[in-house]
């Protein structure tokens, strides 16, 4: 489970480079953070966000109900 300290900093990577996006998250099952304005979704492996662009890339298009929980094994 993500803190919910770290849910106040964390913030997508792509989008907060962006002027007028946020990048603000929400979590979905306690195993992925979702971004509210690209609908990027990261997931979270060992209570750990992994923030990388590319899985966020992967994940983008998959509707939230389709996301696997818990996400796939990175290793």
């Amino acid at each position: 489970m993500v803190k919910a300290e770290l849910l106040e900093i964390l913030r997508c990577p792509v989008c907060v480079r962006k002027e007028g996006l946020t990048g603000n998250l929400t979590v979905y099952q306690d195993t992925w953070l979702i971004c509210e304005d690209c609908q990027r979704k990261y997931p979270v492996v060992d209570d750990i966000p992994v923030m990388l662009i590319d899985e966020g890339d992967k994940w983008q298009n998959t509707e939230t109900e389709s996301l696997p929980v818990p996400p796939p094994d990175m290793r």
